[in-house]
């Protein structure tokens, strides 16, 4: 059956990879990437019906970027009959051994005498069955250990839909003794060449750089005017900081309810190192006019602009009981597939209708990304948000400068005087998605020649096998959908609405808090 083009996507040139078709799982659990099931050397290849039969040699045929986005936004109807043929061509080897001749005249090679070696006495025997028990049972309170978390957290129902259940207690609980332990010593084992990509790590320097002002603000005791204090209620414990400002809990006794709070965040805003009173008050305004303006089940519910007893400036925004997307991915390691593809969905519409308002967040990153306790992704921080079109404006202005944290920059930022903020922001969803399937980032910069990850990324997209983090990915559709968003060119780049228009993201079931924000 023919597939479906959008003329808004075949017009882009070619030059991006070929994903190739690997069914791999994605990666284990520990945070190293599973490889890919081996070959069979004698070229037998399973057929849907489980047959085998022998396959020969095909020419590797590189398809145009125009075919490989056909079929990013294709619609397939239910055949039994062409799903099973598809999956018979998907699993054919680039390559087939050749089988060797039973009647060659070559003599076949003798094997060298293997030399003795020493008996393993009993009591070895048993001190070795007893250590492989023990790691045995460690593994499996391990696993149970695992699954027990994802089930508290997510849980699938047998019609395909899902709902979670996020408690951030909990979770600020098990990152307090992953913390210490890191502190104690007690790191655990991991591959020295990832190491430096991993989330802990840039969250233990974060924590470090801020512990003295933390400890000053606390020095300085509530920043609650009575006003704050009658409206909103009295701004408690500190639940979030960032690079100029910090948000707390502010709690309400419930007019209707006494027994009951109601709670909001109270982002409290500091004025850059530099920063003139005009510039301070611009950028503040500026980001409450924006986030105040957006209204979408995906984005965070701004109130109020409000100063304290200090005359600083405050923030009011709704009350995400879930925590944020960086503290989940660094608790559970990695996200299972269903809970990031539902992340991951509900960020592009968020995006998606951000954009359509002439607006770039600039800065998306999992710690700008809200959770309610119910699993519904809220886009927040809009510090570093740009109008990139007005109301009365139909062509978009290119924006220049870069902001944002490393890992989630785009490369046209570094070279660029002057690019499409829309662009950007794709970029860093698909990085986020990544680090939401794997636990760690994908490079430290998205500089060719300074970072050896992002050099690498480079090179393997372009080859047949292509990028191995990627090519993990169960789902090919999947794996063409990653590989376009992080299109080092942004002129091929898709777009936000052409992600949630492919046949992938449409296909993602959505839970009912995350559709209408609760």
């Amino acid at each position: 059956m023919a597939n479906k083009t959008s003329p808004a996507v075949s017009s882009k040139p070619s030059g991006s990879p070929v994903p190739s078709t690997s069914t791999s799982s994605l990666a284990s659990s520990d945070g190293n990437f599973a490889l890919p099931p081996p070959k069979n050397t004698n070229g037998d290849v399973p057929l849907a019906n489980g047959s085998a039969a022998l396959r020969p040699n095909l020419p590797s045929k590189k398809p145009t970027m125009s075919s490989r986005i056909s079929g990013i936004f294709g619609r397939r109807e239910p055949d039994s009959s062409r799903e099973s043929s598809r999956v018979v061509v998907d699993k054919i080897p680039e390559k087939v051994a050749e089988k060797s001749p039973s009647n060659s005249d070559t003599p076949p090679a003798t094997s060298p005498k293997p030399e003795p070696k020493r008996q393993a006495s009993k009591s070895e025997k048993q001190g070795t069955a007893a250590a492989e028990r023990s790691k045995s049972n460690s593994d499996k309170k391990k696993e149970q250990q695992q699954a027990a978390n994802v089930s508290r957290r997510f849980r699938l129902h047998e019609d395909g839909s899902h709902e979670h259940q996020l408690k951030i207690q909990k979770r600020e609980e098990k990152l307090k003794d992953m913390f210490q332990n890191l502190m104690l010593g007690k790191k655990k084992e991991s591959h020295p060449d990832e190491q430096p990509l991993s989330l802990m790590s840039g969250w233990v320097d974060q924590i470090r750089n801020d512990k003295e002002k933390f400890s000053a603000d606390h020095k300085g005791g509530a920043s609650s005017s009575l006003t704050l204090v009658q409206k909103y209620g009295k701004c408690q414990e500190i639940i979030g900081r960032g690079a100029f400002g910090i948000v707390k809990i502010a709690h309400k006794p419930d007019e209707k309810d006494p027994k009951r709070e109601k709670l909001f965040a109270v982002k409290e805003f500091k004025q850059r190192p530099g920063e003139s009173d005009k510039k301070y008050n611009k950028r503040l305004t500026s980001e409450f006019c924006i986030s105040s303006s957006m209204h979408h089940p995906n984005i965070i519910n701004t109130l109020d602009l409000i100063r304290d007893e200090k005359g600083e400036f405050c923030e009011v925004m709704e009350y995400c009981a879930g925590g944020d997307l960086y503290t989940l991915i660094l608790a559970a390691g990695q996200l299972e597939v269903v809970e990031a593809d539902c992340f991951f969905k509900q960020l592009m519409r968020g995006v998606d209708y951000l954009h359509t308002m002439g607006v770039a967040h600039r800065d998306l990153k999992p710690e700008n990304l809200l959770l309610t306790q119910h699993g519904a992704i809220k886009i927040t921080d809009f510090g570093n948000g740009e109008c990139f079109r007005m109301a009365w404006e139909e062509e978009p202005h290119m924006t220049a400068g870069i902001c944002g944290s490393a890992p989630y920059i785009a490369p046209e930022e570094y070279v660029d005087e002057e690019f499409d903020p829309r662009a950007v922001d794709v970029w860093a969803c698909g990085v986020i998605y990544m680090a939401m399937r794997t636990g760690r980032h994908l490079w430290r910069v998205a500089k060719k020649g300074e970072d050896e990850f992002y050099t690498k990324y480079l090179e393997d997209r372009k080859e047949e096998s292509g990028y191995r983090p990627i090519e993990v990915l169960r789902r090919r559709q999947c794996r063409n959908v990653i590989y376009s968003i992080l299109d080092p060119n942004p002129n091929r780049r898709l777009t936000a609405e052409e992600v949630n228009r492919s046949e992938w993201v449409d296909q993602i079931h959505l839970c009912r808090a995350g559709d209408e924000g609760f």
